[in-house]
């Protein structure tokens, strides 16, 4: 049986232009992903039709928030950046920024690709819940019973969990290893040597991230499935969700129509296969496009192929982590670990999100799961500039007075991201 959420997943290819500048992008379904994007170069912006729901309305006024994003744009730090917007559980925002290369680069639309960083984790966390509700896999098990190469100093790997595994409370120092991967050493002869890596605390005690050790979650996977693990990814997430664009390899980047060069500064550098050789921790490329239907369905918009019932699981908060540097994560305090996602409280707002960074690459996600609305950047440079716009898209959405989080007011004499109360989608 086709549940409600479903058919309006289906439903989500209805969109129209709008005064003039917004025009219509195919829209993926649930079946039916061959339609997804059917037209390439389509004006950048777009607006969901507002047929869908006649009943539903926009807090956001997107022609400031584009403006926003533009001052943005200004800082010789920025190359290209994608945004999209959620609300209501629909794409009401996506657009590409600036260029894919700093010096001879193409314009970013919303099907250029990026890296996605560490967003990564989320994806490997939702297809190892997958299997665990299809009791092929308990969370509660030790990692040792999956037959991966992951060994831990007292032989911790035989009391860690794979809860423990997917939320960074395996008792190793943060990002164990991850130099002697930069390095080029293969992660499955880095994982065994791990037994003899820093202990921070006994398994399950403590929040240290890890890259090499969380990949383990990619054996877990091939081993259960029998398939590597990106076949398995697009076969059970990527195909079914109508993300077209999303691939697991570095291969998949370059292969890409359209995809961004990572920059340190405003130098294009080369993109190597570090954290590629780790795919569950950081191996994932996507457009905007792809990325917001992600963020959908951990929303719960596509149930047949990420369950309830996964959801709650994953996005239940494990430990509190210690993270203060830069203004989004001051001004949402203690945030807490759940499997391969963060869970964070602003003003009384339960938050589920990510940020990623990998070198020449930034990525982000923020959302609220009752509210069913949230944002995804996607950008190619080192900056870390537009992570506080998700702090305005936030007062817009809970309707709280304005701030100026980008700092661009008295920069650009622009104002700060508008509120329109209940104001008409397509106004």
């Amino acid at each position: 049986m086709t549940s409600k959420r479903s058919v309006r997943f289906a439903a989500l290819g209805a969109v129209a232009a709008v005064g003039g500048m917004f025009a219509a992008f195919g829209h993926a379904s649930v079946p039916g992903a061959a339609e997804a994007y059917r037209t390439w170069g389509q004006p950048a912006t777009t607006y969901l039709a507002p047929s869908v729901d006649t009943r539903f309305r926009s807090r956001i006024d997107y022609r400031n928030f584009d403006q926003r994003i533009g001052g943005i744009m200004t800082d010789p730090s920025m190359v290209g950046l994608s945004v999209a917007v959620i609300e209501d559980g629909r794409i009401t925002f996506a657009r590409g920024y600036g260029t894919t290369q700093a010096v001879g680069g193409t314009p970013v639309e919303p099907r250029t690709v990026f890296r996605w960083a560490s967003l990564s984790k989320g994806v490997a966390a939702t297809m190892v819940g997958e299997l665990a509700a299809e009791g092929k896999v308990s969370l509660n098990a030790p990692v040792s019973a999956y037959a991966t190469t992951l060994r831990l100093p007292m032989g911790n790997e035989k009391r860690a969990t794979v809860d423990d595994l997917l939320s960074h409370r395996l008792g190793l120092v943060r990002n164990a290893f991850d130099n002697k991967l930069e390095a080029g050493i293969d992660p499955r002869v880095l994982r065994p040597q791990l037994a003899s890596a820093q202990l921070q605390c006994a398994p399950g005690a403590c929040h240290t991230y890890q890259n090499v050790a969380f990949d383990a979650a990619s054996e877990i996977v091939q081993n259960l499935t029998g398939k590597t693990y990106q076949s398995a990814v697009q076969q059970r997430l990527f195909g079914p969700l109508g993300m077209v664009d999303a691939s697991v390899t570095r291969a998949g980047l370059i292969a890409s129509r359209s995809w961004a060069r990572p920059h340190v500064g405003r130098h294009t550098v080369a993109v190597n296969d570090n954290y590629y050789r780790v795919p569950a921790a950081g191996g994932v490329n996507s457009s905007i496009l792809d990325l917001a239907r992600w963020m959908q369905a951990q929303m719960g918009e596509a149930p047949e192929v990420v369950s309830d019932r996964v959801l709650d699981v994953i996005h239940a908060p494990r430990i509190y982590t210690d993270r203060h540097r830069g203004i989004f994560n001051q001004t949402m305090g203690a945030s807490q670990y759940a499997l391969g996602w963060r869970d964070y409280n602003y003003l009384g707002h339960r938050l589920i999100g990510h940020q990623g960074a990998v070198m020449g690459y930034r990525a982000t996600v923020l959302f609220d799961p009752a509210k069913k609305a949230g944002i995804a950047m996607l950008w190619n440079s080192q900056s870390s500039r537009p992570v506080a716009l998700q702090l305005e898209l936030l007062d817009r959405l809970y309707e709280l007075p304005r701030r100026d989080w980008l700092g661009l007011d008295k920069k650009l004499g622009m104002s700060p991201l508008s509120q329109t109360e209940n104001a008409p989608l397509n106004d």
